[in-house]
């Protein structure tokens, strides 16, 4: 008696049939991704080999993987501030986890009230959030808003508050929800007797782990990197954020070479060149990319998830 075939369906064959590279199409993607991973590694390994060149190495030799001197004076200059870099580094921290867990809570129930069909401002909250996104005030009406409206000026406030709704954020979370969240699933939390508030925290929040963290790791990293807010508005020295004084420390190393009197000196033009000032950049910037490069894989995988929703529906 002849066995009985299990034929795969079609849409299966078709997946494995679009699924599969020959062995040479497979070695050439490989170099290619290689070439493409090189050309991101080998620039952040030759700045983090110029932080620790020497100043003469630099001038003599330029950018160099190989440079004739090794030097830790970009680091020490840094580490001059004591107690600062540490305070710095603290609020940052603080700055960066606060605002984002305020960021993405406010957010996510915006975009969950976007989300529902059954409003009747939605329309007009949507349009209101993409108006936004269009047109602002500018540099100047911000600056007097903060100062003379919200007085948060230095402040703790000033970085937290700002900062707790994006549009393009929003419409990313609204999209997820619309896409992965059916709304049948609501409707049966209502007829259960379950309000919106309800719905939110017990349907929607487990269901929103992959945008929740594509959009929470773009907040870490632009409050990270966002030295501009402390450099504008903050004064005090223990509110002061990592990356504004790692540009008031390079500030004031471009001021003091700028209208230094030691080029008058015999050995001026030699001293000058000794001090550290491109490897204490490089330094800041290995300084204040370390974190967010150890960050990063802890979000990676809800990251490429939440990038790709809405792409493929089954």
């Amino acid at each position: 008696m002849a066995k009985n075939k299990v034929k795969a369906p079609a849409n299966e064959d078709v997946r494995t049939k679009f699924g599969k590279i020959s062995k040479g199409a497979n070695f050439w993607l490989t170099i290619l991704m290689v070439l493409l991973a090189a050309t991101v590694v080998l620039p952040l390994l030759l700045i983090v080999i110029i932080s620790f060149s020497s100043a003469l190495s630099i001038a003599h030799r330029g950018f160099t993987f190989f440079p004739e001197s090794w030097s830790l004076l970009g680091y020490t200059y840094l580490l001059e501030s004591g107690e600062q870099v540490i305070q710095s580094y603290l609020i940052t921290i603080f700055y960066t986890v606060a605002g984002t867990v305020l960021a993405l809570l406010v957010m996510s129930m915006f975009a969950f009230v976007l989300s529902q069909k059954h409003l009747k401002a939605r329309l007009f909250l949507t349009f209101f959030m993409y108006f936004t996104m269009l047109f602002h005030g500018g540099l100047v009406s911000r600056y007097l808003l903060y100062t003379q409206y919200y007085n948060i000026y230095d402040t703790i406030w000033v970085f937290l508050l700002p900062g707790l709704v994006g549009g393009y954020n929003v419409f990313i979370l609204r999209t997820f929800i619309n896409t992965t969240i059916p709304d049948s699933l609501f409707e049966a939390a209502r007829i259960d007797g379950a309000n919106d508030f309800t719905i939110y925290v017990r349907i929607v929040m487990p269901l929103f782990k992959a945008g929740l963290a594509t959009i929470g790791l773009f907040s870490v990293v632009s409050r990270w990197n966002d030295w501009y807010t402390g450099f504008m508005y903050i004064e005090k020295a223990h509110l002061t954020p990592l990356q504004t004084m790692l540009v008031r420390i390079q500030k004031n190393l471009e001021f003091i070479l700028s209208n230094s009197d030691m080029a008058n000196e015999p050995d001026g033009l030699q001293k000058l060149k000794e001090i550290p000032s491109t490897s204490m950049q490089m330094a800041i910037f290995v300084v204040s990319t370390i974190p967010i490069l150890c960050a990063y894989p802890f979000f990676q995988k809800y990251f490429i998830s939440g990038l790709t929703i809405g792409s493929v529906k089954g």
